[in-house]
């Protein structure tokens, strides 16, 4: 195997406004090997369309599941039916260019077998906060509510060094994707990137954002026909990430108070997601 090349999975649900898009700019990136998408039971037209691009590239290969394990375990799938030594980590809303992939393997490589992720910004050009973020601090959000901002300003280095980057883009080493166990399948969605980010800097890669490689990240398109369900799973993943990583280094007080304060934003967060655009 080619030690440039790389394999990118691609988890689908219902992601038919997007992924013919994706699919094709995928088809035509510099340095992918092979694309592998995993669909969690779409009920649209999302499996007809990579269905097409399947046949139309034998590079493109599918799995169809007959329900939806989440968004975490479905890359954990596609990952293990890769082989390259670099995987693309690339939801369906992402728009890449020719050379997004190479620019962000080159990076990896230099920083010594990191975990990269791109300047994502908005169809509107504006940057997403979830690019470059901190850990979640969640005893420090209960003294001052201003610390669950978790986006970092973005300084001037090419490539730069965060706590976490956005699970719509990661570049990585297979074999360090491998080492940390990929992805917590316990996260259906939300919260599994960041857990994802501090495993990696716990076993001693870096993560960082390529602040030179600007991607399309078309935000939303799930969260507006499933906004229950997506601020469930969102407050449910915040949860799991507290208990996982800093529970235990907190008494019964500060952890019930965690809960509350997690869950008491949760209705609030579910009247955002209906007020929004369709």
């Amino acid at each position: 195997m080619n030690a440039d090349a790389i394999d990118a999975v691609v988890v689908t649900h219902a992601s038919e406004e997007t992924i013919d898009e994706c699919l094709a700019r995928l088809r035509a990136a510099a340095g992918v090997a092979a694309v592998r998408v995993v669909d969690n039971a779409s009920r649209d037209d999302t499996l007809a369309i990579v269905q097409r691009h399947a046949l139309a590239d034998p590079r493109v290969r599918f799995i169809a599941n007959p329900d939806n394990p989440g968004f975490a375990a479905a890359c954990n799938q596609g990952a293990a039916a890769c082989d390259a030594p670099w995987l693309a980590l690339v939801n369906p809303d992402c728009l890449l260019e020719p050379d997004t992939l190479v620019r962000l393997r080159d990076h990896a490589r230099d920083a010594g077998g990191a975990l990269v992720g791109a300047d994502l910004v908005g169809e509107d050009g504006l940057r997403d906060a979830a690019a470059r973020r901190r850990d979640p601090d969640f005893a420090a959000m209960l003294r001052d509510p201003r610390r669950s901002r978790l986006g970092i300003a973005v300084d001037e280095a090419p490539l730069q060094r965060v706590d976490a980057v956005s699970g719509a883009l990661m570049l990585l080493p297979r074999a360090l994707f491998e080492r940390v166990g990929g992805f917590d399948a316990g996260y259906r969605l939300h919260a599994e990137d960041l857990d994802l980010c501090r495993r990696v800097r716990a076993a001693g890669a870096a993560v960082a954002c390529a602040n030179d490689v600007r991607v399309v990240h078309v935000r939303g398109v799930s969260s507006r026909t499933r906004p229950w369900f997506v601020e469930w799973h969102k407050h449910r993943g915040l949860w799991r990430y507290y208990r996982s990583f800093d529970a235990a280094g907190h008494g019964a007080m500060t952890r019930a108070a965690v809960f509350a304060m997690i869950w008491g934003r949760f209705p609030v967060g579910l009247l955002r997601a209906l007020r929004r655009p369709g």
